[in-house]
């Protein structure tokens, strides 16, 4: 094949907007420039396009996400774990009615094992008479939690050995859509013979020029759509390379799509009435606070736990007296975090509550696991009391603690109330290797404070 052709490709953009009209500028300049060309463009993304952090995609269920890729006619996306279980089972089935375009993920089925009808394991493009591309497309395996919310997802390495195999029969050249991070794209390439190029996300690498891992050529373009990737294929070999968007031009079409979308969503949120606050709820990150308190109460409830226990910078601002809708909620609370219980034993629970109150634990800056606020902030608790003392440098140390009216016993094992985060990072290890945990979905933390503040009235 003489002809080149031209794979752009965006992944983990999470709903970051703000970059979103420079992209839709360049990929719109490029597919002119290639068409007057007579060159073959193809655009694909490699999914966590949607983040319900963002009042559109929340108000939307990420459908208004959809509408953006239908504008720039992308020709596949495989999608992420955002879109895969931040969404309930409905939510996810409905999200790509619009789509003018497949969406590719293999390793995804219904609980009864079928393939979902609106899901494709890959597709062919043909490019011309003697050039077929074949398009893989995988998402990450977080086999509990897609169970809980009633899908059935096996490891890609099952599923991708024999579809490689399939695939390549129809094909000149194979691309993998793979949102499973960096260090599996290596071992697929190490491992599974067959695939030329892999466009990557989940763990927002940036590879400038890709990489190489035998005969398969690695990318991966960063997040929030801080670059845009482009992959020239001559013959069979392909290039790879980034544009930095920062300093591209806006599309203002785009622009006014966006504030449109934007003030529509914000609109149909502030509609929905959750509450009428007789009083107001206060909150302070780094000292205790009603709202956070309630927060710590309304875990503990809804998870049926010994105690609860969350840190007061998940809440990123008060609430006021009056009504709180849909809209307050989440501009309080935007994260995609869900509840969950973690069964510690005392001495175990003890070190996590030591953790947590130390000065580093209160000031660490969060990045990922579903956080989007600042800092962890003061870890706030229901059903626990602890008895301190201030030393003579003016420090504040923990000398005991009481789980209800009784001392905490080393040996007795507690059901801690708490959130799904902790058992993501390795913020507290006694969480994160804890070997029995209870996730509860789909709801997020400000669905239980909804449902808390209802309760109230």
């Amino acid at each position: 094949m003489k002809q080149t052709i031209y794979i752009y490709h965006t992944n983990d953009v999470h709903s970051h907007f703000e970059n979103w009209p420079k992209i839709a500028a360049f990929l719109q300049k490029q597919r002119n420039e290639h068409a007057q060309k007579g060159e073959t463009m193809l655009l694909f993304d490699i999914g966590d396009f949607i983040d319900r952090f963002h009042p559109i995609t929340e108000a939307t269920r990420g459908k208004a996400n959809v509408q953006l890729l239908n504008e720039l006619r992308y020709d596949a996306v495989t999608f992420g774990n955002n879109e895969g279980i931040t969404l309930d089972h409905d939510e996810l089935s409905t999200l790509y009615q619009a789509a003018r375009f497949p969406v590719l993920v293999a390793n995804l089925f219904e609980k009864n094992g079928e393939r979902p009808s609106w899901l494709k394991p890959y597709t062919i493009i043909p490019v011309s008479d003697t050039f077929r591309l074949g398009v893989i497309g995988v998402t990450v395996h977080f086999a509990k939690f897609y169970e809980l919310l009633g899908w059935t997802i096996i490891s890609p390495f099952d599923i991708l050995p024999s579809l490689v195999t399939e695939v390549r029969k129809q094909a000149d050249f194979v691309v993998l859509l793979s949102h499973l991070g960096i260090t599996d794209d290596e071992t697929i390439a190490r491992t599974i013979p067959g695939i030329d190029l892999i466009l990557g996300g989940h763990t927002h690498h940036v590879l400038p020029y890709g990489q190489w891992v035998n005969s398969t050529l690695l990318c991966g373009a960063g997040k929030y759509g801080q670059y845009v990737g482009v992959v020239e294929i001559t013959g069979t070999t392909p290039k790879a390379a980034l544009i930095e968007t920062a300093a591209l031009p806006d599309c203002e079409q785009t622009k006014q799509t966006l504030q449109a979308l934007e003030q529509e969503s914000l609109r149909q949120l502030d509609q929905e009435r959750v509450a009428e606050l007789s009083a107001d709820l206060p909150l302070q990150w780094f000292a205790p606070s009603p709202f956070a308190e309630l927060l710590a109460s309304a875990l503990r409830e809804w998870c049926d736990g010994d105690i609860g226990m969350v840190n007061a910078g998940v809440l990123l601002a008060p609430l006021s007296k009056g009504t709180v809708t849909r809209k307050d909620l989440h501009r309080i609370c935007p994260h995609p975090i869900n509840p969950c219980k973690v069964y510690l034993r005392g001495d175990e629970l003890k070190e996590v509550i030591l953790q947590a109150h130390t000065e580093k634990m209160k000031h660490l800056s969060v990045r990922g696991f579903g956080f989007r606020g600042k800092v962890m902030g003061e870890m706030v608790y229901d059903g626990v009391t602890l008895q301190t003392e201030t030393t003579e440098d003016g420090s504040e140390h923990i000398r005991r603690i009481f789980i209800g009216d009784k001392e905490i016993d080393p040996s007795e094992t507690y059901a801690v109330a708490t959130i799904d985060m902790f058992t993501f990072g390795h913020f507290y290890p006694e969480i994160h290797r804890a070997p029995n945990k209870i996730y509860y979905m789909p709801e997020f933390l400000r669905d239980v404070l909804a449902w808390k503040l209802t309760q109230r009235q």
